[in-house]
């Protein structure tokens, strides 16, 4: 017993006895583990989460926009406006510039939201008012489009783009005179803006100017060569001076810049018409399809020109399509053509009548020419054709009805 006891009082004296340098480490030790926990912990990122890289600049998505924009291509530089709106919601002008080629490549309705979403943030900017107005023409509310490019003029009474856009406006709400006198007053404040030299071709063009309309349209494209609206235009006035190798190429470049717009093709398909190419303007007229399946108008289109291309099976399918109202191939609802005195919907309703009637479908093409006759009994072009098919049935009628000849009895 004693011993043991002896050991443990001597083990316990053992470990009372203090160590400088094991006191030192500890205390060094402890100090470290204070400093990383508060100082070195804090500031280290968590692992395994990857390294935030370095963000582009709201500049660089607006440069690479505008160079987009002056290759033409329209969509790329959307997306980088856009992308330049996510980096900077707060800068005015991006949302300007967005709706600005949104409207130049007909995308109205996402150009006013755009142009409003602009004012929201300066609502003293001439040109957010004026693309608001010059979208809102476009989508039909000449009323609201007059007020709205009104206050950019009172923001700014010397610019150009707003007078420009005011012309159009004015213009489009059957002020003739007035719309012309402003497209001169914005021509002398900026005759270097594409607004500007488009708005003077525009009016030019329906006031039957033509050769003065490709001069101001040609100077447009001067300024940039790729908006497929300015082609557009000017393929219009070729045709109506009976260019018609010009206007095609000028129809096509316009269909190049913007291959989902369907009027290049449906224009194209007239001329062709006009010059009795059919086959060709079938062709046309089917791309036309092709972009708006559920377009009756470019349906009933693309019948008149099968029809005169000898394919009548075809054309009554497109044109009772068109005139009647049905589904498309991908099972979309096709709204039928009410008759009226529209010229084109009266030619529509013709070719449907005189192919039923050639093709011995009368059941179907007697109602369509009684129609004509109660509904446009002033149009002479529709009485004239509702008529010729009224006896064209007639004759196929007396035809079936005839008694077949009797064979001669021989005399006895």
């Amino acid at each position: 017993m004693y011993l043991r006891g002896s050991n443990w009082n001597m083990t316990r004296k053992r470990r009372k006895r203090s160590n400088p340098w094991r006191i030192f480490t500890l205390a060094a030790l402890i100090g470290s583990m204070l400093y990383i926990n508060q100082v070195v912990l804090p500031n280290t990122p968590p692992l395994f989460v990857p390294t935030p890289t370095p963000t582009r600049s709201p500049e660089s998505f607006v440069n690479e926009a505008q160079a987009l924009f002056q290759d033409g291509k329209i969509s790329q530089a959307i997306d980088s406006y856009k992308n330049a709106i996510l980096s900077d919601p707060e800068n005015p002008s991006n949302f300007v510039e967005l709706a600005r080629i949104q409207i130049l490549a007909g995308y109205y309705d996402d150009a006013l939201e755009n142009a409003e979403l602009a004012l929201l943030l300066n609502p003293e900017n001439p040109l957010a008012h004026s693309m608001r107005a010059w979208a809102l023409n476009f989508l039909g509310d000449p009323l609201l489009a007059e007020a709205t490019i009104k206050k950019a003029l009172e923001i700014d009474e010397n610019y150009g783009i707003a007078h420009a856009i005011y012309a159009e406006i004015l213009f489009d709400s059957g002020n003739v005179e007035r719309g012309a006198e402003e497209s001169r007053i914005a021509l002398e404040l900026d005759p270097n803006s594409l607004e500007v030299r488009r708005a003077r071709g525009y009016i030019l063009y329906n006031t039957q100017n033509y050769a003065e309309a490709i001069d101001q349209l040609d100077a447009a494209i001067a300024i940039n060569d790729r908006i497929p609206s300015l082609y557009l235009l000017k393929g219009y006035s070729l045709y109506a001076m009976g260019e018609y190798d010009l206007a095609v190429q000028a129809l096509n470049q316009a269909d190049s810049l913007n291959p989902s717009n369907s009027e290049p093709d449906l224009v194209a398909s007239r001329i062709y018409f006009t010059e009795g190419e059919y086959a060709k303007a079938s062709q046309y007229a089917q791309q036309a399809v092709n972009n708006e399946p559920t377009n009756a108008r470019l349906r009933a289109n693309w019948g008149v020109m099968l029809a005169k291309d000898g394919k009548p099976d075809q054309a009554i399918e497109q044109l009772a399509l068109a005139i009647r109202g049905g589904f498309d191939e991908n099972n979309q609802i096709i709204e039928g053509l009410p008759l009226d005195y529209d010229l084109r919907i009266i030619e529509y309703y013709s070719t449907y009548g005189l192919t039923l009637a050639r093709a011995d479908h009368c059941g179907e093409a007697v109602p369509i020419f009684q129609a004509m006759l109660s509904v446009v009994p002033d149009n002479e072009i529709a009485v004239y054709n509702a008529e010729a098919g009224l006896e064209i049935c007639q004759q196929n009628l007396e035809a079936q009805t005839a008694p077949a000849a009797t064979e001669a009895t021989p005399t006895p």
